[in-house]
């Protein structure tokens, strides 16, 4: 036992100097974060590299392993949802897997890992609002081919997005416009939005947007954004409405 932990700590600090110290704090932080030792760690200085507009310099930065973790993330998301629901339909599938992967989400769950710590470069911009949610995927993207596919599947489902995180999303409603539009649908009803630009005292730009069930105003709300205004009003309007029916039903079957 002594011989196994003179052995360990001589290959921690073989490999911290053939490290630098800034590879060497990130592949400690990341080995805490998902209970293995990383191997490549390039791969992880990449995921965590924002994109330079130099064109001198090496531009390599987190988008292409963002695009490939957007793949692996659903892949290894949809497999889990098949195999732990068996009797769910093809739509309550496609609702979950939605609410797991969906930009809001994401975001959360790279902001809960506070991703945004272990950028390689502090940015001469703001980082843009879904810089966390990007981050998450890239690691995913770099935690991949790192493992491959069945190692990846492990850290996900048990030290990212574990199951239990992923029940909590089951009644959570992801969008009250697209949950409206499904509900309207079902009972051959006319919801409609009317979205119009407003201005402001200070000159601001806001939009107002109504609901219309069939000829009737059930509601209506003010954003930044048209995108945020009507799913603000819809979900103002699913509140209303659901006071008199019940919109959810059961969503195994719809």
């Amino acid at each position: 036992m002594e011989l196994q932990k003179y052995f360990s700590k001589f290959l921690l600090k073989k490999r911290k100097r053939q490290l630098t110290e800034r590879d060497y704090n990130l592949s400690m932080a990341l080995n805490k974060m998902l209970g293995t030792e990383v191997q490549n760690v390039a791969l992880y200085r990449e995921a965590f590299s924002l994109k330079n507009s130099s064109k001198n310099q090496d531009n390599s930065n987190y988008e292409r392993l963002e695009f490939l973790g957007d793949s692996v993330l659903g892949t290894i998301i949809s497999c889990h949802l098949f195999q732990t629901y068996p009797q769910a339909n093809e739509g309550y599938l496609t609702q979950m897997k939605s609410k797991i992967v969906n930009r809001k989400n994401l975001n959360k769950l790279g902001e809960d890992l506070k991703l945004t710590d272990l950028l390689q470069k502090q940015a001469s911009v703001a980082l843009g609002e879904n810089i966390s949610g990007n981050l998450f995927e890239a690691l995913i993207g770099a935690v991949y081919l790192d493992f491959h596919y069945d190692t990846c599947k492990k850290i996900i489902l048990e030290r990212l997005l574990t199951p239990s995180e992923i029940n909590k999303l089951e009644n959570k409603i992801v969008s009250y416009k697209g949950l409206l539009l499904e509900w309207s649908q079902k009972k051959k009803l006319n919801i409609k939005y009317e979205t119009c630009e407003e201005i402001q005292v200070n000159k601001a730009i806001t939009f107002r947007c109504h609901v219309w069930l069939g000829d009737e105003k059930i509601a209506n709300a003010t954003e930044t954004s048209k995108k945020k205004a009507e799913e603000k009003a819809a979900q103002r309007a699913f509140y209303i409405l659901n006071k008199k029916e019940n919109i959810l039903g059961n969503p195994k079957t719809l």
